[in-house]
């Protein structure tokens, strides 16, 4: 694996940290990029990295992304992100988390962590067993706030989605508006569900065509293969799957005046934006459209430490300003001539103090 200073996407990170548990088999990179605004928060990722310069490259992205997401979305935390590097049959064990745990316990508060890809609710009350320094968890009650984030993440992004068709195309609603979906788990699905409901007409892929499938009957929407998604002819784009799928070649097929989803780090490098820019995308940027999830488990893990109930309310309030946060870059991006993502950037960058 190669040394993380000699990565391009290493951002002067506090800490990068391997993890190795010869007896579980654990092996994960934690990386907290920026503690100014609070502790490092940001998911777990579980996946299987052919290469370990892949997994390093995901968790200095992603930890930089979530320093980001938390300073535009007010939160008092700073950006963390943990990968756990899955063997080739995809086996996780409770060995495994157990070791992950105390590998999170050990930095005192440092790095709080929740779900993310490959990572379920189930998952996290095996990591709470031996750190403290988690949330995501399962609650009691409809009004109480926490659990699992996906579905507060698709509220978001489906906010999100309608702030941009305003924007972009003058429509006040989604009916009739084509959104192609990329990815149709927790995220992408719940998004989809809720675009249905006002009427908007929908294309969606998975990697899992059965999933997509299944849910375009359940919907009536269409599919499309996988590796087509990007070049249906929409009105919305929206990814929410894994990340980077903005390069010359991606942005090259796309045939949509807006992207708006909750993949992370959709942008593969800098400069892409702009591309979008100059084919006249409007970018909602990902770590401001999708910051539902981590609005949802960092409240939740504030109430939690201070002993108090988390009302769902305060979470929806916030998640309702994710419309407001984005037409401000938007409107910035039009006045000066600068694309989204660095906008947004810059914003986030005078947050956190860099």
């Amino acid at each position: 694996m190669t040394a993380f200073w000699t990565e391009a996407d290493f951002d002067d990170h506090e800490l990068v940290q391997l993890v190795r548990d010869r007896k579980s088999g654990l092996t994960a990179i934690i990386a907290l990029h920026s503690t100014h605004l609070g502790p490092g928060a940001g998911g777990t990722r579980f996946w299987h990295y052919p290469d370990g310069k892949d997994a390093m490259r995901d968790a200095l992205r992603l930890s930089r992304g979530m320093s980001y997401k938390n300073a535009m979305a007010g939160l008092p935390m700073g950006g963390g992100k943990a990968v756990i590097l899955a063997p080739k049959n995809g086996i996780k064990t409770p060995e495994m988390l157990a070791a992950f745990g105390d590998a999170v316990e050990a930095l005192n508060g440092r790095y709080v962590t929740a779900e993310d890809v490959g990572i379920s609710e189930a998952d996290m009350v095996s990591v709470a067993r031996r750190t403290q320094f988690v949330s995501g968890l399962p609650v009691e009650g409809e009004d109480a706030a926490g659990g699992d984030p996906g579905p507060f993440t698709a509220m978001g992004i489906y906010f999100g989605i309608k702030a941009a068709v305003q924007h972009k195309l003058g429509k006040d609603s989604v009916r009739d508006v084509h959104v192609a979906i990329q990815g149709t788990g927790s995220v992408g699905g719940g998004v989809a569900r809720l675009l249905a409901h006002d009427g908007a007409k929908l294309t969606l892929s998975d990697i899992n065509h059965d999933r997509a499938a299944a849910l375009a009957a359940d919907l009536g929407a269409e599919t499309a293969a996988a590796d087509a998604i990007m070049g249906v002819s929409c009105d919305v784009f929206s990814p929410n799957a894994l990340g980077a799928i903005l390069d010359d070649e991606g942005i090259a097929r796309l045939d949509a005046p807006i992207v708006a989803g909750g993949a992370n780090n959709q942008l593969a490098r800098e400069g892409h934006g702009q591309k979008l820019a100059d084919r006249g995308i409007l970018y909602a940027p990902d770590y401001v459209i999708n910051a539902g999830g981590i609005i949802s488990v960092t409240l939740e893990y504030l109430c939690r430490q201070h002993g108090e109930p988390c009302d769902i309310n305060e979470v929806r309030k916030r998640l309702a300003q994710i419309p407001g946060r984005l037409l401000e870059i938007w409107h910035k991006s039009d006045e000066t001539n600068v694309s989204p993502d660095v906008v947004s950037d810059r914003m986030a960058q005078h947050l956190i103090g860099r």
